[in-house]
């Protein structure tokens, strides 16, 4: 889908970096090992969609596929809808790519309608939450709720909706390249679904409430995230926290679909990256493909990894430029 004029990208400097923020060349392999130490054992709540002040505790148990609980939520249970007020609900890529195809809008104008940006302290990075309601008085709705009928968007819900009472979790073993799972209870006060006869193990609860997908969508977005939070024990990825320009194009393009891809099409980009024909050819109108990709490039930008590589004679200018520049040349 390229744009009618191709212009010079203003984000990327030396033939991919980003301008300010280009992280060191081949990343440090001292630098890598110490993030991951640091990183080890490092849990990172992911999903949760508890409270806050009205929040009950969090069940101090790890969970797995096989754990049962029990839980039932339905229109006939007296607290029907309380979940849905005073929410603090981050929105994952896939969401914000569900519920706009839902309404039958663009990311941009859902966006502007129905979330508000906010920084994920943990990992010190832009993401988009989902508004509440401002009504005088009580306790702030979600948008989407309806008194009687409920949740307006309950087919194409956030994931997490989809997940409560469970929260979702990541962890770093030492020794491990990736992150793995793991579940939490989350037992909020005003909750009676817990004193609900059914009972089910998470395998259950997640297929019943059809979260696979959303999590295989999410992957690339929730272990950049994790990877943020270890390299922030450290200052940020080679002891530098990303700047104000980065953490923009984070947000752009976890968040809005159509302008990364403007960004991929109308600027330099396909002539400093080397990106297959067949691929590019399904960016051009694949939102899934393209956030996913999105996701291997902020791998790239934020972590020098070699998801998206430059193209070899761009890296080679890059190179010498450096070394020129330091005086080596």
């Amino acid at each position: 889908m390229p744009g009618p004029e191709r212009h010079n990208n203003p984000y990327l400097r030396h033939g991919g970096a980003l301008e300010g923020d280009a992280p060191g060349e081949g990343g440090g392999a001292r630098e890598e090992l110490a993030r991951r130490e640091a990183g080890s054992g490092l849990e990172v709540e992911i999903v949760d969609r508890s409270r806050g002040a009205r929040s009950g505790p969090v069940a101090p148990v790890r969970l797995t596929f096989s754990d049962r609980f029990g839980f039932s939520c339905h229109k006939g249970i007296s607290c029907w809808n309380a979940c849905c007020r005073d929410t603090d609900i981050t929105l994952t890529p896939f969401d914000i790519l569900k519920l706009s195809r839902t309404l039958d809008l663009r990311p941009a104008e859902f966006l502007r309608r129905f979330a508000v940006s906010a920084i994920w302290e943990r990992a010190d990075l832009p993401v988009a939450k989902l508004r509440v309601a401002d009504e005088e008085g009580g306790h702030k709705p979600c948008v989407f709720l309806d008194d009687e009928e409920g949740c307006t968007v309950y087919d194409d819900r956030p994931v997490a909706c989809r997940y409560y009472p469970l929260g979702l979790a990541a962890v770093k073993l030492k020794g491990h390249e990736t992150p793995e799972d793991f579940y939490f209870l989350v037992e909020e006060d005003h909750c009676r679904g817990h004193a609900e006869p059914k009972q089910q193990s998470v395998a259950e609860f997640r297929a019943e409430q059809g979260v696979e997908p959303y999590d295989l969508q999410n992957r690339g977005w929730i272990e950049i995230l994790m990877k943020m939070t270890s390299w922030k024990t450290l200052g940020g990825p080679n002891g530098k926290a990303p700047g104000e320009r980065t953490k923009q194009m984070f947000f752009m393009a976890t968040t809005d679909v159509d302008a990364f891809r403007r960004f991929v099409f109308e600027t330099s980009f396909l002539e400093s990256y080397d990106v297959d024909p067949a691929l590019a050819g399904r960016l051009g109108s694949d939102d899934e493909a393209l956030m996913r990709f999105a996701f291997d490039w902020l791998k790239h930008i934020l972590f020098n990894e070699a998801a998206v590589a430059l193209r070899r004679d761009v890296l080679q200018r890059a190179v010498a430029r450096a070394r020129r520049d330091m005086g080596a040349g």
